[in-house]
């Protein structure tokens, strides 16, 4: 047996370039069990705040409504979207997502 990395350890269809940002080494096969652990621990904690943040941004929406207010307000939308630039198209699009979630069933009621 050998020492060659596998496929399931470098891809090989991936320039070196692409490898991630500078200065980050990659992960030994010993080390990406407990990674994949951590990742799923991140998940979750991601999930529990995004079901918060949408709970809290639906009553404000319903609180706007009631007192007449617009159901949706732009320039703050346009404020939370700005925080995700950093992320890219992608962190543009994961802001529309929460953004979409924390509208809830406004219109329905």
């Amino acid at each position: 047996m050998t020492d060659t990395p596998t496929s399931t350890d470098t891809p090989s269809d991936t320039p070196a370039d692409d490898a991630g940002p500078a200065g980050l080494a990659p992960a030994t096969a010993e080390e990406i069990p407990d990674l994949r652990v951590e990742i799923d621990a991140i998940d979750a904690e991601i999930l529990r705040l995004i079901k918060r943040r949408s709970e809290i941004s639906q009553r404000i929406g319903l609180a706007r409504m009631n007192a007449g207010g617009p159901r949706i307000v732009y320039n703050r939308e346009m404020q939370v979207l700005a925080r995700f630039r950093d992320l890219g198209a992608e962190g543009r699009e994961l802001g529309m997502i929460l953004l979409r979630l924390g509208r809830g069933r406004l219109g329905g009621r």
